[in-house]
């Protein structure tokens, strides 16, 4: 009970819980997911997301270190001086030579300067690029999240097909026992040879290994899940969902399918890789406009001979005024930088231009994929059905002496690949579709409501 009341304390956190009950706890402390709870708890607890999250955060904080210098700067500084040799003035005076000691032991300055920025053009054109560079986070972090999508859709498939697997090796292992045993029954009756009760002897002991990968697997899937949602290795997972169930949802996919290259992260940030390159050329372009700020600056010294702390007057001045800067030549540094940046922009339309192509022919390649694997699962589907029925009439056949071990081995062996490979169908068509959805910039998930079951 302490470990339920844990669990639902943290999925608190991380998913909203609109329909948990006390009820809805199992006995054996697993939780059953959908697809969309764990995709959910993903986005909200994964530190990949966490990070992207927080560079979103970090460019918005540096948009407004831009923002910051159009306001005055402010500086305090202060200084002292002690004379060790004062200057001397040496002058003629009626013909004689006469020296004199100019200056003070001690100087001190010390005041106020403040300026700011009226007339900046560049600075102007760095908070626009600051804005599109947050949008390029934005973008990023939304690619993480779609990556992440990804990656538990084919975790979740994953782990699917290796408890669906594991139920077909295991159907297979206990049909096999029951035929060790009839032929055990059978040897002691004296209607059997040693040899049939040694080969399905064997046969037993040839499944074992394959059942226990078979839960090696199970249980490898179940971590890789766990690890993309941020959940503690102790929690056990499973799907709410059978493999063989989610058939029933997953046809004509791409008949509704909006095949615009929109959504797709890449080509969005080339987009806006793009606009910052065409904003880079206006600002290299700026750098040629005059500057104007403002300061003014408020002082206070004091000149003192003697003890540098005793009998300090000190005396204030303040200035304001204009400073403008004109740019009139760098040695062609300015020019360069234009020409540089508008080749750069050059670059992007092409690779623009490059990537479209190369997304068209990816989404082509990929619909015709699935519909194959459409296809691929109808043929597979009707392949198990004819599987089972041999193995039907097979069975039947060897009950009554019409067949040996053999053939009812050949046949159990032909039902259970016509399973798996029903089942393999199944899930290549959804991981299929997944990285369709990635392709698109399409995060396939929908709202739902995290229950323990």
């Amino acid at each position: 009970m302490n470990l339920k009341k844990s669990l639902l304390a943290t999925l608190s956190l991380i998913v909203p819980l609109t329909a948990v009950s006390q009820s809805s706890a199992s006995a054996s402390d697993t939780l059953r997911l959908s697809r969309e709870q764990c995709v959910a708890i993903a986005l909200q607890d994964n530190p990949t997301i966490k990070v992207a999250d927080l560079e979103v955060k970090r460019v918005d904080y540096s948009k407004k270190e831009v923002i910051a210098n159009l306001f005055p700067s402010i500086d305090f500084s202060a200084a002292y001086q002690r004379s060790i040799e004062l200057q001397t003035l040496s002058m003629n005076m009626g013909g004689e030579a006469t020296k004199i000691k100019m200056g003070s032991d001690n100087m001190w300055n010390m005041g106020f300067s403040a300026s700011m920025p009226l007339i900046n053009a560049s600075l102007w054109k760095s908070i626009k690029i600051s804005d599109t560079q947050i949008l390029a986070n934005l973008e990023s972090a939304r690619a993480s999240r779609l990556d992440m999508v990804n990656n538990v859709n084919q975790a979740y498939y994953s782990l699917l097909l290796a408890i669906a697997s594991r139920d077909v090796i295991k159907k297979n292992y206990e049909i096999a026992k029951i035929n060790a045993d009839v032929y055990r029954k059978q040897f002691e009756q004296g209607t059997a040879s040693e040899y049939d009760v040694l080969r399905s002897s064997v046969q037993v002991t040839n499944i074992e290994p394959e059942l226990l990968q078979a839960d090696i697997s199970v249980r490898q899937c179940q971590l890789q899940l766990k690890v993309l949602m941020g959940m503690d290795s102790a929690v056990e997972v499973m799907p709410d969902i059978t493999l063989k169930q989610m058939q029933s949802d997953m046809f004509g996919y791409t008949t509704a399918l909006n095949r615009s290259l929109a959504g797709n992260t890449s080509l969005r940030s080339l987009d806006i890789q793009t606009d910052m390159a065409r904003q880079n050329v206006t600002l290299k372009k700026f750098a040629w406009i005059p500057t104007l700020a403002v300061t003014y600056n408020m002082n206070w010294n004091a000149l003192s001979n003697g003890n540098p702390f005793k009998n300090q007057d000190f005396n204030p001045y303040s200035t304001v005024g204009l400073a403008l800067q004109v740019p009139i030549f760098s040695g062609g540094s300015k020019y360069f930088g234009v020409k540089q940046a508008e080749v750069q922009l050059k670059e992007m339309e092409f690779q623009r231009e490059n990537l479209v192509n190369s997304l068209n022919m990816q989404v082509e390649l990929a619909i015709d994929n699935i519909n194959r694997q459409v296809k691929q699962i109808a043929a597979s589907e009707e392949g198990m059905r004819q599987a089972a029925k041999a193995y039907e009439i097979m069975q039947k056949s060897f009950e009554i002496g019409a067949a040996t071990y053999l053939n009812l081995r050949d046949s159990e062996l032909a039902n259970t690949s016509a399973q798996l490979s029903y089942l393999q169908s199944i899930y290549n068509y959804l991981v299929s579709t997944s990285e369709l959805d990635l392709l698109l910039g399409r995060d396939g998930t929908a709202s739902s409501t995290v229950s323990l079951r």
